[in-house]
């Protein structure tokens, strides 16, 4: 396979087919990030696809499911994209289905009738960051668009027939914005109602301007009893119906993984007895990324 810089993939993609169809990340302005700050994005080449592909259709027999790689597949032209789709059943046609990344603002570029177009061709779950709930936030941190832009984007898809799965990250907001940081993103994610929404914990990475706002004192980061705090009040205020929240991410300092409405009560139980200390929390030295 012709990979190229960091290959990042979902933990639920651990067993898929990477397939890499861009280089780095179309927007490249969070704050929180520095994976592909010194990589220009560019769409691959169509023969260097293909010819993953066939590599693909010898040696990965196993495997049942197609990721594609980098950051945001989705902002590739539509026409483009659907023969992509199209040559991964061709050569693969044992897959059952294909994921990516995406951002809202490529999503926001594609008409319902396109996502639905990319669904019928074999695109069955799209990872989304929506990170925080809060607007503030989510300006501080330089997403694209505020939290009614994000959530019409993932309530569009979900219209479109595909899968969605929301990341939000505790500690985004610092200890300034904490608990509206927690409550707006609880908020946030009822109003969309994902399938599946995956929480982790801020870990901040050397090459990103919140690494230097941390260093030059500007940003305050949560301890890991204030994370437990923002994660139990993000959770209080989500509803799905139906849904799974996963806090399971190595980032994290307690791991959960949740249906939603079922193990609610439960979920929050587990979490006041971690708060009173009852609970071992994940050390420092096994977090990640």
């Amino acid at each position: 396979m012709h990979y190229q810089n960091p290959i990042i993939r979902p933990p639920s993609e651990a067993n898929s087919i990477l397939l890499q169809v861009t280089t780095g990340c179309s927007h490249n302005r969070c704050a929180f990030c520095g994976i592909y700050k010194d990589i220009p994005f560019r769409i691959k080449e169509y023969v260097v696809i293909l010819d993953d592909l066939r590599f693909a259709k010898t040696n990965f027999r196993n495997l049942e499911r197609v990721f594609l790689c980098d950051g945001d597949a989705l902002i590739i032209p539509q026409k483009r994209l659907v023969q992509i789709l199209t040559d991964i059943r061709t050569h693969l046609p044992w897959t059952t289905r294909t994921g990516t990344y995406a951002n809202a603002k490529s999503i926001a570029r594609k008409s319902l009738d396109e996502l639905r177009e990319l669904r019928n061709f074999g695109l069955r779950i799209v990872h989304m960051g929506l990170e925080s709930g809060d607007d503030e936030t989510l300006r501080r941190m330089g997403k694209w668009g505020d939290s009614s832009m994000i959530v019409e984007q993932g309530i569009k898809l979900k219209e479109a027939g595909i899968n969605l799965f929301v990341t939000v990250i505790s500690g985004l907001a610092g200890k300034e914005r904490s608990s509206i940081h927690a409550r707006s993103t609880g908020i946030a994610l009822t109003r969309m109602n994902p399938q599946y929404v995956g929480a982790l914990s801020l870990m901040p990475v050397e090459n990103s301007l919140l690494y230097n706002w941390i260093s030059s004192g500007l940003f305050k980061e949560l301890t890991p009893r204030e994370h437990l705090q923002e994660i139990r009040m993000m959770f209080e205020n989500t509803d799905l119906n139906p849904g799974y929240f996963y806090a399971n991410h190595a980032s994290n300092y307690l791991p959960l993984r949740i249906r939603l409405p079922r193990d609610k009560e439960a979920a929050l139980t587990t979490i006041d007895a971690a708060l009173r200390g009852e609970l071992n929390l994940t050390p420092e030295w096994l977090r990640g990324l």
